[in-house]
């Protein structure tokens, strides 16, 4: 699991190759709560594959939620080659998000 900030997610998500699953949360929010041992299974099981698992806190890095336009959390974006191919917003099963990854 890779944590994101301002200062990383250029190179972590934007410049990267394959498939990154990034979950927009903070640690206030209870839904983000519920959806974080799901996004933890999901990257241990993942280990091996090309997928990139990523969690960024809203609360310290405004600016990229504005630039994706994440107005309510939890909310999911899955980038590949620098581009957002899929999203979702709100709490979802672990069955969904696998789907988001293939």
């Amino acid at each position: 699991m890779i944590y994101l900030n301002n200062e990383n997610f250029d190179e972590e998500v934007i410049q990267a190759k394959g498939k990154i699953l990034v979950d927009f949360y903070a640690d206030w929010c209870g839904p983000c709560q519920g959806l974080a041992p799901i996004i933890e299974e999901i990257d241990e099981e993942n280990k091996d594959e090309n997928i990139k698992i990523c969690k960024l806190n809203v609360d310290g890095a405004q600016e990229i939620s504005r630039k994706y336009k994440v107005m309510s959390i939890p909310t999911i974006l899955v980038f590949e080659d620098g581009e957002i191919i899929k999203s979702t917003v709100g709490m979802v099963e672990k069955e969904y998000i696998l789907d988001m990854l293939k």
